[in-house]
């Protein structure tokens, strides 16, 4: 057991001169978390209330990108508080997870959150 992780972010926000979708998944890398995710939305909208949507011709813009971690209780914990600790603002979901592996175990076991 432990916890899903859910960031969500703008593509185009910045974080020391990086993508803050890139950076978040560098940085929990650094600090030992043994992986995650990010999606790009379609359509969305957020606190502000304005709809944002993928258009053909549009290039990057304010679509929202979901970075994911499903790690135990405690890397959750400390991977918020180095979140912190940088002043980064980003809105986020923590939600109790159950998780396992299936076929290779023994291979997979080392790779286990």
């Amino acid at each position: 057991n432990g916890t899903y992780l859910r960031f969500y972010v703008h593509e185009n926000t910045k974080h020391h001169h990086r993508l803050l979708y890139e950076w978040l998944l560098e940085h929990a890398r650094t600090i030992g978390v043994h992986g995650g995710s990010a999606f790009r939305a379609i359509a969305g909208f957020g606190r502000h209330g304005v709809l944002h949507e993928q258009h053909f011709f549009e290039l990057a813009g304010d679509l929202t990108v979901k970075v994911e971690f499903i790690l135990t209780d405690e890397m959750a914990d400390r991977l918020l508080e180095s979140i912190r600790h940088e002043n980064v603002s980003v809105v986020y979901a923590r939600i109790p997870a159950s998780f396992d592996v299936i076929g290779e175990r023994k291979a997979a076991q080392s790779r286990l959150p």
